[in-house]
């Protein structure tokens, strides 16, 4: 199957099970879900899969063991491509339409020091900031959980203390819902952002 876009069907799926979170909605509505949103989202990926690698199309359903939430279903489909542990590009679906990100989502203790050390360093410290600054004059969003504070061992004044508080470090685009998304030219988007994301990628798997 080549990719030709995400259907209208799949916006409108979303929609509703933002309003109707529940199994007789989702069991009642599985084959819209597989065919306008899980079908196009694994062509996406394959079609991608050459340059970036095999994508991990994430399953619908919430873990809810030990959430407050307990609806069942995710609202949105994503799938991660992985260069390294939890580092990587993403692509999702959802009602506000595609996003695109990049990054690391979580770092044990090791990786994180050893990040924080190529933050500090003279050389691989700018570069990163290069990277970031680049990305969010182009109209990128940093997200990622950081610390309150100066982590230990880092001065409050350093001239990238704001990289230094990241615990996790990832950068966005939403595309939201134009009529592109709806065709083939919506791959060739997310081609071009991973690309431009990958110098990130690399930074992390390089230090980390």
């Amino acid at each position: 199957m080549s990719f030709e876009g995400f259907p209208v069907a799949a916006l409108d799926f979303y929609d509703d099970l933002e309003m109707d979170n529940t199994k007789s909605f989702w069991e009642a509505h599985k084959p819209v879900y597989a065919d306008a949103v899980r079908a196009p989202m694994t062509a996406l990926c394959a079609a991608l899969e050459p340059e970036f690698g095999t994508a991990k199309v994430f399953r619908p359903y919430r873990d809810v063991r030990f959430a407050k939430d307990k609806t069942p279903y995710k609202t949105h489909q994503g799938a991660f491509v992985s260069a390294g542990p939890a580092t990587g590009w993403y692509v999702e679906i959802s009602a506000a339409g595609v996003r695109v990100g990049v990054g690391y989502y979580r770092a044990e203790r090791e990786q994180l020091a050893a990040i924080r050390s190529a933050i500090d360093h003279d050389r691989t410290g700018p570069e990163l900031a290069g990277i970031v600054e680049g990305l969010e004059a182009d109209g990128w969003e940093r997200t990622g959980e950081t610390l309150k504070t100066s982590p230990r061992g880092f001065d409050a004044d350093h001239p990238r203390i704001d990289l230094l508080r990241h615990k996790s470090l990832t950068l966005g685009r939403s595309y939201g819902f134009p009529e592109e998304i709806h065709t083939a030219e919506l791959l060739e988007w997310v081609r071009r952002d991973w690309r431009a994301g990958r110098p990130l990628v690399e930074w992390v798997q390089a230090t980390a």
